[in-house]
Parts: structure tokens; sequence; C-alpha cells
């Protein structure tokens, strides 16, 4: 369940649920890097771009990489502003808990009992809205398990 944990958060990290977000300053604030904004200011993110940035996660961030979440084997979560498929600080997602759950249950679900593979030549790709999801919905095939090497 720890590498499946990692799995999921290297999915989230590349193609966030909500892949652009924004917040608006309340009242007048200056950023560490002395960055001024006005109460009223709208501050746009993207978090997909966000997941790309070699600033952030190395050379090596456009690849799924999973392994970078583990530590000695075990899942280690990054911060909630480096890694924000759930936002942070205080507008931290309270489902986020759950929702890794009901990730982690659908997935161990299906693959226990199935080989997925996607569909030959099928597009892969994202659709960009205000959620993100498959552009060209996933086509796979499903390989029932031998149920005696389970």
């Amino acid at each position: 369940m720890e590498y499946l944990h990692a799995a999921l958060s290297e999915a989230l990290r590349l193609y966030p649920s909500v892949p652009v977000d924004h917040k608006e300053v309340v009242e007048d604030e200056v950023f560490p890097d002395g960055t001024v904004l006005k109460k009223g200011t709208k501050v746009v993110y993207a978090m997909y771009s966000m997941g790309r940035m070699e600033s952030i996660w190395g050379d090596d961030c456009r690849e799924y990489r999973p392994e970078r979440w583990l530590r000695d084997g075990r899942f280690m979560s990054e911060s909630a502003y480096k890694f924000t498929a759930f936002n942070g600080g205080p507008r931290l997602c309270l489902g986020k808990d759950f929702a890794y759950y009901q990730m982690k249950f659908a997935a161990a679900s299906i693959l226990r009992r199935y080989r997925v593979d996607v569909v030959e030549g099928h597009p892969v790709a994202p659709k960009m809205a205000l959620t993100m999801y498959m552009k060209y919905g996933l086509k796979v095939t499903l390989t029932k398990r031998d149920k005696t090497k389970l």
C-alpha cells in the first residue's frame, strides 16, 4: 500500500484534479521575496504546471516516478505548498484522507482481479477544464487474473 500511495500521489502531481486555482488576498501581504500583494488582488496558480517545474521537483519533473515519494520503502508526503493537489494551509482539503482511501480501495479491488492494459493506439490526453479529465476517456482491456495465483 506504500507504493500504491506513492503511485497515486505521483499521478496527482502530474495530473491534479483541479489544474488551476485562485485565491483572493484578504489583507495586504508581503511575500518573503518582497512581492507586495494588496487586499483584493487575485492570485492564480497552475498546479498542473507546478507539477512539471524543475525548480520544484528536480530534473526528472516530467517523468512519472512514484519512487520520489518513498524513503526506505515508506511513503513520505511533501509539503502541501509543494504538492498542491489538495490545497494547503487553512484551505487543506478536508476529504484528502478519504480521497486516498477511495482511490486505494478502487485500485486494489480492480488490480487484484484484473490485468489492465490501455488499448493500443488509444490517445491518452488530459482535457483541461475546471476539473481535469481524460479527453478521449481511457479505453482499456481487462484480463481476469488466475485466482490460483492470488
